[in-house]
């Protein structure tokens, strides 16, 4: 894989969610990551489905096994960073702990996806996505006046702030154990993650220009200008006027000569002004109003469905999209001017590349043999 991260090796412990999305991001960038798969994942059939697997070869090893433990650290012993996403205790448990592995490498980085953190009361709690963004806050925010708070995708918790955060962690690990000659652990916790990207939130809490009350707020659907409308067929739009000269150009372009709309900031007339503007959103096609603002300084795009997305002039110049096997994901981001990243390559079947992972990582003939004839390899 070409990339920036080029000559970088990573041992990924395989899981779901974050940690997977963090090796995808780190594979993307062209750092060669080799995936530690569980021998019943083996038999599974078309993963091309699986984006965040893509770009990684995968080896099976039954870790109930002593040789497959002294396999992963001999992996271990040559990797830059190793990632897993387990609970805490579970890689101490395999005899895998980052004691053990940091006494075979002592430059390695050891990076640690969990929802709650490696300690703290809660640490040992089953959890997901929406139980980490509301324990943090952020959850509270999103939605609706009067109504409950609406459940997000898993894009705060997980992805933002659980894989990013992990490879944001490990990246700076890896920087400074180039440095120092010495490796660490990497706590990620997605409950951290979403407190940190909840930061700006937080300030505007403290200065007091954002409420507690959800909805009512410039950036949570409080502000006529900062929101969606339905058009004419259905479809939506979405408008992010905020500065004066962007929100004057909003009412040019809308036709709107009433006074109350140079209020701009005066909460107390959003929610009427919030109903003017969607009437008259409504009064055009998605298409039409694409067609008068989009490319202006109204702040304005369509809401796209994952379909429609793929296909947009913006994202097809840009290629923000690519096809693998078949399958419509987005691409490796963001862009490089001198190491770009190479195009994405489909998910191996997990285990499928055992032998030959094992032969490139220094492991003769005589020993792979043995780990599949006493079952350890899948």
């Amino acid at each position: 894989m070409a990339g920036p991260l080029e000559g970088l090796k990573v041992v990924e412990m395989v899981g779901i969610g974050p940690a997977p999305f963090c090796a995808m991001m780190l594979a993307d960038m062209g750092a060669e990551v080799i995936r530690i798969d569980r021998p019943a994942n083996a038999a599974q059939g078309d993963n091309r489905f699986d984006v965040t697997a893509r770009s990684r070869r995968s080896i099976a090893l039954d870790l109930k096994k002593p040789a497959a433990t002294e396999t992963v650290l001999a992996l271990i012993e040559k990797a830059d960073a190793v990632i897993e996403g387990f609970r805490p205790g579970v890689m101490e448990r395999l005899g895998l702990g980052p004691d053990v592995c940091l006494a075979r490498n002592p430059k390695l980085v050891y990076g640690r996806m969990t929802g709650w953190g490696q300690d703290g009361p809660l640490a040992n709690a089953a959890g997901h996505d929406i139980n980490y963004i509301a324990l943090s806050g952020a959850l509270h925010a999103i939605g609706r006046p009067g109504e409950p708070p609406v459940v997000p995708l898993n894009l705060i918790g997980d992805f933002g702030g659980g894989g990013m955060l992990l490879a944001f962690g490990v990246l700076c690990a890896m920087l400074e154990a180039a440095r120092s000659g010495k490796g660490q652990v990497v706590d990620a916790a997605m409950t951290d993650g979403a407190a940190l990207l909840s930061a700006m939130m937080y300030g505007f809490r403290a200065d007091g220009s954002m409420s507690n009350q959800r909805g009512e707020n410039l950036l949570d659907g409080g502000a006529h200008f900062y929101n969606t409308y339905a058009c004419a067929d259905g479809k939506y739009i979405a408008i992010g006027s905020i500065e004066p000269q962007f929100y004057a150009l909003l009412i040019q372009l809308c036709g709107l000569d009433d006074p109350a709309f140079h209020a701009q900031r005066d909460a107390h007339g959003w929610p009427l002004l919030k109903n003017r503007l969607a009437d008259v959103f409504k009064t055009k096609t998605r298409a039409e109003w694409c067609s008068l603002m989009e490319g202006t300084d109204v702040c304005f795009a369509p809401v796209l469905d994952w379909d429609e997305a793929p296909q947009h002039p913006h994202n097809r110049a840009r290629n923000t999209f690519v096809q693998v096997a078949g399958v419509t994901q987005p691409g490796p981001a963001p862009r490089f001017s001198r190491t770009p990243a190479a195009t994405p390559v489909a998910p191996s079947r997990p285990g499928g590349d055992g032998a030959a992972v094992l032969r490139d990582w220094g492991f003769d003939q005589l020993a792979i043999d043995n780990l599949k004839e006493t079952g350890t390899l899948g």
